[in-house]
């Protein structure tokens, strides 16, 4: 019985924290507009709605480039402009595309490279709402010292206002939960990893 106990209390705690999850989601957009950065990176998706709403920050000044992250190689630059809707001058100076990342860690290691090589101090991050908190995270790891704001978009990907209403939304968003989930749990395994460190160098030393 305790057992059991154990379980229906651990599925409470879980569907509490995806309801929070969910509402959090639901309420981040429309986004307010974001602080000017040095640059804006776009994470790709099955939505061509972050794409143009990285482009229209870049046209509105907010940024001095963009980076595109994670282009499915068998995407030319000009079928990736057409998605946009971008004045071609502006997309052919200050667009810039990555090719390497398949996931959202390769993202943040995508636009890590990218932040050095210009030299930057801060970037908006442009994906879906959704992914939104896991993205954040990840970067914000990558990007030690550089300021990551978030502007979340909302995409035809995952209505978050109304996910509970079909199987697939719900399936969707309890997915990216307990992704978010191992993200948060292998940082903080990794803070309590680099603490651990410096406490047994504090002491050999």
């Amino acid at each position: 019985m305790k057992g059991l106990a154990c379980v229906l209390v651990a599925g409470l705690v879980w569907l509490a924290g995806l309801l929070a999850f969910a509402d959090r989601i639901a309420r981040s957009t429309p986004a307010e507009p974001p602080a000017p950065a040095d640059g804006i990176v776009a994470l790709t998706g099955g939505s061509a709605v972050r794409l143009k709403a990285a482009t229209d920050l870049l046209e509105a000044g907010e940024g001095q480039r963009l980076l595109v992250s994670g282009v499915d190689r068998r995407v030319s630059r000009r079928d990736l402009w057409a998605l946009t809707g971008a004045a071609k001058p502006l997309f052919d100076c200050c667009v810039d595309l990555g090719f390497e990342a398949a996931n959202t860690l390769g993202n943040a290691r995508e636009t890590s490279d990218w932040v050095r090589a210009m030299g930057y101090r801060s970037v908006i991050l442009v994906t879906a709402d959704y992914h939104t908190p896991r993205a954040v995270l990840d970067l914000r790891g990558a990007l030690d010292g550089v300021r990551v704001e978030a502007y979340p978009v909302a995409t035809p990907d995952l209505d978050a206002r109304h996910w509970q209403e079909s199987g697939r939304g719900a399936e969707r968003m309890a997915a990216e939960y307990d992704k978010y989930l191992v993200t948060l749990a292998r940082d903080g395994v990794l803070d309590l990893g680099a603490w651990v460190d410096a406490r047994t160098r504090r002491r050999a030393a």
